[in-house]
Formats: C-alpha cells, sequence, structure tokens
C-alpha cells in the first residue's frame, strides 16, 4: 500500500524487522495511521533476509538432510542424502523466505499499514526525507516515530573479506559450495550456531573465540555441557586466541593466532558482532546519540528515546538482541506512543540457541543466584533418564533446575539438548506465575516425552530439601500420653 509523499501520520516506522512489525500491526489494529519505510527490496529486515529464519531454517535443513537425528540408531556414516550440496541447503531456505514475506505483506494489508520502500533520514524533529533507489525523495511527518532498523554485521579492517572464502554471517547464507574445512572467528550465538550446525554436515569447524569463555550469559554449568557435546561431536575449539592475522592463501586460508599456532581452512566465516543500524538516519538533527556500536539507548518500560516522540526497539537498543523480545518491545512501544495502555512484558523470558544441540534459559544462572546470596537447591535430569530420550537414541542432553531452599519457588532452568528450545517455556510459565518445585512434583506429565524431565530435575532437588511442615505426616501421640488416656 503506497503512500502520498506529503502525508502526515500518527505513527512511522523505520525498518520492518520482528520490531517493526509487531508495532505497525499494532498500530494499525488501534485503527491509527502508520507507515513503515524499509531501505530493503523485500519486507522482514534482517530477521527474515539474514537472520533468524535463515539460520534457523538452515538448521534444520541440515539436521534433515544428514540424519544427524539418526547417527545413534544406524552409526556416524549414516545420512539421510549421500550428497549434500548448497543448493540443497539454500532451495528450502527460499522456500521458506518466500512464505514470511508473504505472510508479512499480508499482515500488513489486512491492518491497514502504509509501506514505502526507501532509505528514511531525520531532517527535523517530526520529519524524515525518504530516498528510493533512483534517488527520488519524498518528505513525510508524523507524531511519533520508532527506529527499529536492526543491526549490520562487523566488518574489521584487518580481515580480508572476499565474500566467497571469506565472508561475514549475512554473506555465509550464499554460499556456492560446502566446505570440507571451516573456521569459524567469535563464540556468540551466531558463531555458535553456524559452526555447530557445518560441523553436523561432517565439515572439519575450527571454532576461535579470543576470550577464554563464551556465552558468557549463560549458566557456565550448561556451557560445560554444550561445550562437552560439541567436542564429542567433533568440532575443535581454541578458546583464548587472539587472532594476529588473517590470510587468503588461494587454496585454503590461513589464521595466525597469537599462542603461535596456526589454523587452515577452506572457508572462514567471521561471526564476531554486529552494529547498530543507524548511520544516516540523521539522528544529530533530533538529538539522539548512540554508543560506540551505534545501538541507541531507551527506556526499557516504554522504549523512548531521550526524545520523547521518538522510540527504538529491538536489536538497535542492544541485549537481548532476539526476534521474540523484540516483537515484544515493539508491540509496548506502539502501544505507548499511541497512548494505549496494555499489559507489559513478562519478567521473565526464555533465551534460545540454535546450535546443535539446543540451549535455551528462562530465569536466573547460578552465578546470579550466589552473587544475590539466596540459598537454593539444584535438580538435573539427563534426557537418557527419559524413556522418550531412549527411543530418540538421545545419549546427550540435560535439563538443570534452580530452586530456593527458603521460599521453594523455581529460580531458573537451562537446556541442552533436542527441544530445548521449546521445552524452556514449562519453565517460563512456572516463574511467571512464581510457581515452585512442588508443581513438578505433584503434576502428572506426558509419557512418554522429553518435559518429563521436568519431573526427574523436580524430584531431584525435592529429595535433598527440608520438607515441608504441610506434607509431613501427624507426630503419633507419645506411650505416655496413650496410657493417660486408656486410664481415663
Amino acid at each position: 500500500m503506497q503512500s502520498d509523499p506529503m502525508d502526515h501520520y500518527d505513527l512511522i516506522i523505520i525498518g520492518s524487522g520482528p520490531a517493526g512489525r509487531s508495532a505497525a500491526i499494532q498500530a494499525g489494529k488501534l485503527k491509527r495511521k502508520v507507515m513503515v519505510i524499509d531501505a530493503n527490496e523485500r519486507l522482514g529486515g534482517v530477521s527474515v533476509h539474514t537472520g533468524t529464519i535463515p539460520s534457523k531454517t538452515l538448521r534444520e535443513t541440515v539436521l534433515n538432510l544428514s540424519g544427524f537425528r539418526e547417527r545413534t540408531f544406524y552409526g556416524r556414516s549414516y545420512r539421510a542424502k549421500d550428497e549434500i550440496s548448497a543448493d540443497d541447503l539454500k532451495a528450502r531456505l527460499h522456500m521458506t523466505l518466500d512464505h514470511e514475506v508473504d505472510a508479512l505483506e499480508h499482515q500488513f494489508n489486512r491492518n491497514h499499514v502504509h509501506t514505502l520502500r526507501g532509505r528514511a533520514r531525520f531532517t527535523a524533529p517530526n520529519t524524515v526525507e525518504v530516498t528510493g533507489d533512483a534517488g527520488t525523495r519524498m518528505t513525510l511527518t508524523a507524531d511519533k516515530f520508532l527506529i527499529s532498523t536492526g543491526t549490520i554485521t562487523y566488518r574489521p579492517d584487518d580481515i580480508p573479506f572476499n565474500g566467497e572464502t571469506i565472508v561475514d554471517s549475512d554473506e555465509f547464507l550464499d554460499l556456492a559450495r560446502i566446505p570440507r574445512s571451516l573456521i569459524v572467528v567469535g563464540a556468540g550465538v551466531i558463531g555458535v550456531e553456524y559452526a555447530s550446525m557445518f560441523n553436523a554436515l561432517d565439515v572439519t569447524v575450527t571454532l576461535i573465540e579470543p576470550r577464554e569463555t563464551f556465552l558468557d550469559f549463560i549458566d557456565s554449568y550448561t556451557v560445560a555441557e554444550f561445550t562437552h557435546q560439541v567436542r564429542d561431536n567433533g568440532m575443535s575449539l581454541r578458546l583464548g586466541s587472539k587472532i594476529t592475522k588473517v590470510e587468503d592463501a588461494g587454496e585454503h586460508i590461513e589464521v595466525s593466532l597469537e599462542n603461535g599456532r596456526h589454523v587452515r581452512a577452506e572457508m572462514l566465516l567471521f561471526a564476531a558482532g554486529r552494529m547498530g543500524a543507524t548511520s544516516g538516519l540523521g539522528l544529530d538533527k533530533v538529538g539522539l546519540e548512540t554508543d560506540h556500536r551505534g545501538r541507541l539507548t531507551v527506556d526499557r518500560k516504554t522504549y523512548q528515546t531521550s526524545v520523547p516522540h521518538i522510540y527504538a526497539a529491538g536489536d538497535v537498543i542492544g541485549h537481548p538482541s532476539l526476534a521474540s523480545t523484540s516483537l515484544q518491545q515493539g508491540r509496548v512501544a506502539a502501544c505507548h506512543a499511541l497512548e494505549t495502555p496494555t499489559l507489559p512484558e513478562s519478567p521473565w523470558f526464555p533465551y534460545g540457541i540454535y546450535s546443535v544441540p539446543e540451549i535455551s534459559t528462562c530465569g536466573m544462572s547460578e552465578e546470579e543466584i550466589n552473587e544475590r546470596g539466596i540459598p537454593y537447591e539444584v535438580g538435573i535430569a539427563r534426557f537418557r533418564e527419559t524413556s522418550r530420550g531412549h527411543i530418540m537414541g538421545l545419549h546427550h542432553g540435560m535439563l538443570k533446575m534452580l530452586v530456593s531452599l527458603k521460599t521453594r519457588r523455581l529460580l531458573g532452568v537451562q537446556i541442552v539438548g533436542e527441544g530445548a528450545t521449546e521445552l524452556i517455556h514449562i519453565a517460563q510459565a512456572v516463574l511467571n506465575l512464581k510457581g515452585t518445585v512442588d508443581y513438578f512434583v505433584e503434576n502428572t506429565f506426558n509419557y512418554p516425552t522429553l518435559a518429563e524431565a521436568y519431573r526427574i530435575a523436580g524430584l531431584d532437588a525435592f529429595n535433598r530439601m527440608p520438607i515441608p511442615d504441610e506434607y509431613k505426616a501427624p507426630a503419633k501421640p507419645s506411650a505416655q500420653k496413650s496410657a493417660q488416656k486408656k486410664a481415663k
């Protein structure tokens, strides 16, 4: 739905990723006049085209074609498809992306959301200038604005990117062939996901991280469990390894490390961070500044920037940088901007990492609990302890539950293994409802399921905790009192 260039809007949204999408649909449902401006050829933002949806689609395709899930039964050499090509991986990817864009366009049309392709730049507090590919320009005005432009890849000058064998995470999706060996630089979420995916394809993968630890926002015991599993799957991890040089040697890529070691591979994926996509927005015209990584600072309850009529949401405001949280942020921002009461965001949200195996957490980690000085107990369940785990042939997988000794309330859950990102929502519900470990002991779970791991972990913690008075049997009268009662 194109717009008259002189139109005035209740809300103009810059960027059509998850935050912009949910904000636009919310504004449309409130029957407000809303415009979404996006610089890309198709709607959806990073999430649809180079981020969340492509990477998760690629993961599912890898696991299906490689037969990775069945190797416990049929051996490590088993494959569902003998020769897997880059085209095999990309075929399903394009089908999924086309569907996502079609669904988004339908949602916008149904909710009377106007869209405009072009690059937006503030020229005054309530005015943006939009430049099209052909150099055409138009001016739009609005009462409120939402910046949801997402992020771009971080590309340091000392990495000789060539778009084929030395690539960033956006370029990686266009790979012409599957390499026999791969170096991944950066053990953040993106690096860990791609490294473990291609390791499942039997590509020789080396993951390099300059710090001694990785995924530091995740419970360290959980990361250790994940590390054990990926190493068992054949991945090489080089932690605490600073890179001094990356060289394109033609037949291979060579990485020199500070400790004197060298790593060679056919391809290198540089996935060490992303930057807020805010350059060129003309933020100086409205008095906004970004941090050193191009991110905006907002009030985390309303998503207002320091300029009251301008909001920001999604990856452009930094952690947690999840599509799921961005969807919520956009909704809340739109409601506040349009002065409409709404439910606030829940305090506990799940964090999902779509690696092989998956990692998902909700609530506090052991480190956070210890920092707060809360007495607690731990319950652990291994997926191999469940009947469903036996049926699926799972040798690995773990659910860890943290429980307050004082209140018995659930404090946090961490899961590593098959279906972790689905299973975590049980923990999310119990946490937000302020439930206790008793819930997992008292309730029946479908059998056989992986969700039964909650009951196993709950019992593991419950059996090592003091028994509540209400669960204790009534005390039997002493022999002396019984004799006195009979005498009377």
